[in-house]
């Protein structure tokens, strides 16, 4: 899945001009009164995590908001901060960019027009509880809090929801180039391979991927089902995972990973089925030139007529330092298509799916206490969530891949690619395709399917996988295959009776597939690079030697993966052959200078730094051990995104579900003197997992304390 990307950059419309002065006001209205309305109990295993009992759904979400906090309350205000479009009056101009994002799109008040009407009073229940616990959590704990940001409110647990989804199809993408200086010649931003390799200078910094498997009882060795959930995020931030187990005994129990301010389990298992979600790439983003009036730059033409802009302000408070800000004010503009910016280039309108919809949490909700196929299914039918690929099995044996995204009808007419005309309705759609229409496919004969960020039309092997003809060109679904996939398919296709163990082992799977972008990159580098540097031609020996692996002792993964960060987001067919000579040079002094020799071991550069905690890693970018990290001048590459928390489940042939899971650090995000800071760290490094406890009695037995939401302080 793919995380926020930097705000700073998105556009440079925002300048410190035309502010006004003013101080920070404290509008702090909460108290801690709230618990004694909710019936909950948090139990903390010996890991730190907390498992939730409440007697209902909501008093649930009121836990798991107070657990959450005790450990991410800082991650959890800046979430809300960014749903407001308030984030840069905590974090200076830097956010501002993407408050006015947030203000340009109207997101606030779609959530505020549509929160009683488009969700059930269910749902609102769990939002407000969740908020509830929050706001709990923070009137007891006053030195962590942000006061302007409270209360919050379920509806600002909506409008998280409403603000995140769309960076996960690329809306920020789009808007940094429509913000450019100069017309971009194209306005989608690559495609999720190239976003999602490498950036210039060895740091692979935005990992879009995410692994998800489902075998069935035809392909493992003792009829069980195997499941596995292995999203690639940051380790750090907002969108960084938190594992817990929810228990309501209104049916809701449920183990998995979440991101500050959610309510809901966003990936995991219940007793009955599990479901992971890996980013995908449809096109569900459009942007419409408009023809301006010379004689009014607020009229646009629109199926032959005159049209007027709406026209509105755009208020954002920025932090200079400490309490002083600054309010800067910018032209808000909206027409039929949506919201509008002008540049210097022209006037766009973006138009994107699933805009209205604030009923994202809704499914995730019913997803969560889905008991079979069936209800699953029903939540699926919703369509609130407007992407993800998404994998699923269960306790009866069934498999699912589905290629989930909403669609746009479009008329065929046009080039959907590019710019496209604002003038006619035309080419304005107004609706979506339906559920049938997705690419999907439910227990194949095969035995397995496999999500890799990859195309839909190879996700498993034989005949059932979904025919590329049948879908419109309009849809934008990516026919690229990531090594990680390729990979899958050739370990999970080899094996007709897979043990538990071989599931995990080839997920820890550490090397390249020799149809793979690294292995190609690497025989052209040998095949064309001459040179009589004796750098070079070390280097050259070293990647000759390669086997295509980055296992934490493997001597040829350092060189070859800072050969393909330098190389950056230029396609690896386009380098030419004096750059890779001279990058492979600047390499191999690189490992040289920092490490003393060229052929380092791997774990010595690949690192995983927590508090006091230095640990050699192995796995790399796009390997099924995923590892993302940033390049340092001492020769250390320090991970900080890729693999997180893992979660692999069976079901056996009873039916009965067990699983593990590990997560990077631990449970305690943010507080380096707990002792789950980083006690998963080691674990994680050695590539081992540990349980997860669902029924109270293993809990209890495994317990390090419990506790209900605000008596910890008395105990």
């Amino acid at each position: 899945m793919r995380p926020l990307s930097s705000a700073s950059v998105i556009f440079s419309i925002l300048v410190l001009t035309s502010c006004a002065f003013q101080g920070v006001s404290i509008n702090a209205h909460i108290d801690s009164s709230a618990a004694e309305r909710y019936d909950v109990t948090i139990y903390r295993d010996s890991w730190g995590v907390p498992h939730i009992f409440g007697k209902t759904d909501a008093d649930a979400a009121f836990g798991l908001a107070y657990a959450h906090a005790e450990d991410d309350l800082k991650n959890i205000q800046e979430a809300f901060l960014a749903t407001r479009g308030d984030l840069a009056r905590d974090r200076g101009s830097e956010a501002a960019p993407l408050d006015f994002m947030v203000r340009l799109f109207r997101m606030q008040e779609i959530v505020a027009e549509r929160y009683r009407s488009d969700l059930s009073s269910e749902a609102r229940a769990v939002c407000e509880a969740y908020a509830d616990g929050i706001n709990t959590y923070a009137a007891l704990y006053p030195e962590e809090r942000i006061d302007y940001l409270y209360p919050v409110t379920g509806q600002d647990v909506i409008a998280g929801f409403v603000v995140k989804t769309p960076f996960f199809f690329n809306l920020d993408g789009v808007m940094r180039r429509l913000m450019r200086e100069k017309k971009p010649d194209r306005i989608a931003d690559g495609n999720l391979e190239e976003r999602s390799l490498v950036s210039s200078g060895g740091e692979i910094w935005r990992p879009v991927g995410s692994n998800a498997f489902a075998i069935s009882p035809l392909r493992t060795a003792d009829g069980s089902t195997f499941f596995s959930s292995n999203s690639h995020q940051p380790w750090h931030g907002p969108f960084a995972w938190y594992e817990a187990h929810i228990h309501s005994e209104e049916g809701w129990d449920m183990v998995g990973g979440l991101f500050p301010g959610m309510p809901v389990i966003a990936l995991g298992h219940n007793r009955h089925l599990g479901w992971s979600h890996t980013v995908n790439d449809p096109d569900l983003i459009d942007v419409y030139e408009l023809e301006i009036n010379p004689a009014d730059p607020n009229q646009y033409w629109f199926d032959g007529e005159w049209h007027e802009l709406e026209v509105f302000d755009i208020s954002v408070k920025v932090k200079l330092w400490g309490p002083i800000q600054w309010t800067v004010h910018r032209e808000g503009l909206w027409s039929v298509h949506g919201p509008v910016v002008r540049r210097p280039h022209g006037t766009y309108a973006i138009r994107y799916a699933g805009h209205n919809d604030i009923r994202s949490m809704e499914q995730w909700y019913r997803m969560n206490k889905a008991a079979s196929l069936e209800e699953f299914m029903s939540a699926m039918e919703m369509m609130a969530i407007p992407s993800f690929n998404t994998v699923y099995g269960d306790k009866e044996g069934n498999i699912f891949y589905l290629y989930n995204a909403l669609f746009p009808q479009r008329d065929e007419s046009f080039d959907w690619q590019t710019y496209l005309p604002g003038n006619t309705s035309d080419a304005l759609w107004t609706s979506y395709a339906s559920f049938s229409d997705l690419p999907q496919i439910l227990n194949p004969s095969s035995g397995f399917v496999q999500s890799c960020n990859s195309s839909p039309f190879q996700t498993t092997v034989g005949p059932e996988n979904p025919d590329s003809s049948s879908f419109s060109r309009s849809f934008g679904i990516e026919r690229r295959m990531t090594n990680r996939a390729l990979r899958a398919l050739e370990l999970f296709g080899k094996d007709s009776s897979i043990t538990f163990e071989e599931f995990v082992n080839i997920k820890y799977d550490m090397s390249y597939s020799k149809a793979s972008h690294f292995a190609k990159l690497r025989r052209r580098i040998l095949d064309s690079v001459v040179s009589d540097d004796p750098l070079v031609l070390d280097a050259l020996g070293v990647l000759e030697s390669w086997d295509l692996g980055v296992e934490p002792d493997n001597r040829g993964a350092a060189l070859a993966i800072i050969v393909a960060g330098s190389i950056g987001r230029r396609r690896f067919e386009t380098v030419t052959e004096g750059e890779l000579t001279a990058i492979i040079r600047e390499s191999a002094q690189y490992l040289k200078d920092s490490h003393g020799r060229i052929d380092v071991p791997w774990h010595d550069v690949n690192r995983l730094i927590r508090g006091d905690l230095d640990i050699g890693l192995g796995g790399g970018p796009d390997i099924l051990h995923a590892i993302y990290g940033r390049k340092s001048d001492s020769g250390i590459w320090t991970a900080g995104a890729g693999d997180s928390f893992i979660l692999m489940a069976a079901w056996d042939s009873t039916g009965a579900v067990w699983s593990q899971s590990i997560h990077q650090f631990g449970s305690a995000t943010q507080d380096e003197s707990s002792p789950h800071y980083s006690d998963q760290a080691l674990l994680f490094a050695q590539r081992k997992l540990k349980p997860v406890w669902m029924d109270l009695t293993d809990i209890k037995a495994n317990l390090e304390r419990a506790y209900r939401p605000g008596r910890e302080l008395s105990n």
